[in-house]
């Protein structure tokens, strides 16, 4: 029986701001049980729900060294399902409205993490084979196993993963602050260890010191040892490509399942969208006061409003997009020129186009539910979730080929008839206009063609249990080396 703890900042159900929360939350339990115990260990934020605060159960505490302050570090205990849960307390590092706050802040509330998440696994009764970290703010926990805590018996010989969700976010602050923070040997902060472009970086210690690294896509484990893509770490990402990886996250299959989502009008499947995902956008069309027609081809977009997720390429063809005939429904927030520059499209094309400027997990339901495309035209995207979840609704994505995207949307060949969506390879704006006219024809002159490619999509497997079998595969490898 292999032991694995997940070490990350976020998971739900219990505290959630993006993607890695839903990766921490629901991988662990999608291993086979007789071959893998995972557990998890987060903060216990003052900001998660009363409810779950309420049915955790103390287990121990300690005091603890950070450098030169001795800190309180109370650890408690929950069952999920067939997961266990701990979290680690302290009310001066984990108080606050959100998880994270200013980055001079984080930097130290995620070194006490790290330096906790290991101090307590004695007193817990669970020595894991391998400790899976999860982003920047558990990044150093791989440092620490190889500076303070190389001597004790207890933790010689914990192999180590760490996953990157996002490169862009890194844990940057000045050496000097950081060495007194987390009482690491000044050896540490050399330009081959933790130290890059004059400041400390937590996620560059812990790609050095790690013994495995993954990414959420294959593509984007390519991607970031690129300039473009590597947020300045593409050197490093080079020197340590032999050991790096990218898996797919999943979705959840149980949540997002057209024939039992309560937040859907008309349920359907696979064998029965050809009648049901009409009658659905029927109902979205009267909701959002757009022209009911059920033929008429409407595109989905659910997303943060900001310039990664491709928002200057829309904003520079929306007058051409809008010219089309089609239908807009756009459902998120985010940067405030993108946000407005939706509410003039609607007021200027109404009946084309809704502008829900919020969100709403409802209504995203009713939206992968109710359309005919979704559009996602990224500059970069690690994995991307969206896209999974439309292919499982049977709304054809249409995609920049970048990241998780080009990993999970195979592009249409009308030649042989293949593929689950529709792709443009360059960053550019004719090229995606050109790409939603080309998916426009195939839906209106092809229709044939086109619920094919529904079919296809929508037989899909993008559940966590195929993510789940390829990390198996990592610690398998790992643990027989």
């Amino acid at each position: 029986m292999k032991k694995i703890l997940f070490a990350a900042s976020e998971a739900v159900p219990f505290i959630k701001t993006g993607g890695l929360a839903d990766v921490v939350g629901s991988l662990p339990a999608c291993f086979d049980k007789e071959q893998i115990d995972a557990r998890v260990i987060l903060p216990k934020y003052m900001c998660m729900r009363q409810e779950w605060k309420d049915q955790m159960t103390y287990l121990t505490h300690f005091y603890m060294d950070l450098s030169w302050r001795s800190q309180y570090v109370g650890v408690l205990q929950m069952v999920v399902g067939s997961v266990t849960f701990y979290f680690i307390d302290n009310e001066y590092y984990f108080s606050g409205a959100k998880p994270y706050g200013n980055i001079y802040q984080d930097v130290e509330k995620y070194a006490f993490f790290s330096k906790a998440v290991l101090s307590a696994l004695p007193l817990i009764d669970f020595r894991p084979d391998i400790i899976h970290c999860h982003d920047w703010q558990t990044a150093l926990i791989p440092v620490y196993l190889k500076g303070q805590f190389s001597e004790g018996e207890f933790f010689r010989g914990i192999r180590t993963v760490l996953s990157i969700h996002n490169l862009r976010f890194q844990g940057i602050w000045d050496v000097k602050t950081v060495q007194d923070i987390t009482g690491l040997d000044r050896s540490f902060f050399t330009p081959d260890k933790l130290e890059a472009y004059g400041d400390a970086n937590y996620l560059k210690g812990g790609i050095v010191y790690a013994d495995r690294i993954t990414t959420v896509s294959e593509t984007y484990a390519n991607e970031i040892q690129t300039p473009f893509y590597g947020e300045r770490l593409d050197g490093l990402m080079r020197a340590r490509n032999n050991v790096l990886s990218g898996i797919v996250n999943g979705i959840d299959y149980s949540e997002y399942d057209p024939q039992t989502d309560s937040f859907v009008e008309f349920n359907y499947d696979v064998k029965t969208f050809r009648k049901e995902k009409g009658k659905n956008k029927k109902a979205l069309q009267k909701e959002l006061g757009l022209d009911q027609d059920e033929r008429k081809f409407l595109i989905g977009i659910v997303s943060r409003l900001t310039d990664q997720k491709g928002f200057d390429l829309i904003a520079y063809m929306m007058d051409e997009i809008c010219q089309q005939d089609l239908q807009l429904v756009i459902l998120g927030t985010g940067e405030e020129r993108y946000e407005n520059m939706f509410r003039h499209f609607a007021w200027k094309y109404q009946g084309k186009v809704a502008a829900n400027i919020y969100y709403s997990e409802a209504m995203s339901h009713k939206i992968y539910a109710s359309c005919d495309a979704f559009l996602m035209p990224s500059l970069f995207e690690p994995c991307g979730l969206s896209q999974l979840m439309s292919l499982r609704y049977g709304a054809v994505p249409i995609v920049r080929e970048t990241g998780g995207l080009k990993d999970t949307v195979i592009p249409y060949n009308e030649y042989d008839s293949t593929g689950t969506g529709f792709s443009f390879a360059n960053y550019n704006a004719h090229e995606m206009l050109h790409t939603i006219q080309y998916a426009m024809d195939v839906f209106y002159n092809r229709k044939r063609e086109w619920n094919r490619l529904v079919d296809r999509g929508m037989m899909m497997d993008y559940s966590w249990d195929a993510s789940a079998k390829k990390y198996q595969k990592l610690y398998d490898e790992m643990l027989s080396e």
